[in-house]
């Protein structure tokens, strides 16, 4: 399936509340809108977590970063900007998402991937998209498509074709946590 109709198709999904498994820049994710409680606690059903906040989202750009962090330090965009390898970044103060995304201690943790498939769904969807790895909590990450489970696959409202996986890099990111006063903190190497 051509790119701009499985994102097409998958948008439609998000928009709706549904559930998407969507290959990334690092490994396949369980996605779905990062502002909907709703669909963020189905999504943690999928995936079997007991307690559901703190998961990763992807943004498409520093600005939808912003758009959901009380205050973004300028080492937060010079990291960004710099990093050659997918790098997911824990920044304080988070708002405008949904309750069970954001961590008990108000963080986000937010990555902006270089993905084609990811760069166009976050354009077209206009909003933080949920990236959780596409496993059973617990389990191992799968690294590729080949290796999610059946479960997982068949409970996604909608599965993208293998063909997208192209350009991810089969492992998970890196995450700093950024502090408000410009602490910087590796949590994954």
């Amino acid at each position: 399936m051509e790119l701009k109709k499985a994102v097409d198709e998958a948008v439609k999904v998000l928009r709706s509340g549904g559930v998407i498994l969507y290959p990334t820049d690092t490994v396949w994710g369980l996605g779905c809108d990062a502002s909907n409680a709703s669909a963020v606690e189905k999504l943690c059903k999928i995936k079997r977590r007991k307690k559901c906040s703190g998961l990763i989202v992807l943004a498409s750009d520093m600005n939808m970063v912003c758009r959901h962090v009380k205050k973004v330090s300028e080492i937060a965009e010079q990291i960004t900007e710099v990093s050659v390898n997918p790098l997911t970044v824990i920044y304080p103060g988070a708002f405008n998402l949904a309750h069970n995304v954001i961590a008990d201690d108000g963080t986000i943790a937010i990555r902006i991937p270089d993905h084609p498939f990811c760069n166009l769904l976050l354009a077209r969807f206009g909003r933080p998209v949920v990236a959780t790895s596409a496993n059973i909590s617990g389990l191992e990450t799968p690294r590729h498509y080949e290796d999610i489970e059946d479960d997982i696959i068949s409970a996604a409202d909608w599965v993208a074709d293998p063909f997208h996986e192209e350009g991810s890099t089969g492992k998970p990111s890196s995450i700093i946590f950024l502090g408000e006063g410009g602490e910087v903190k590796v949590i994954r190497d």
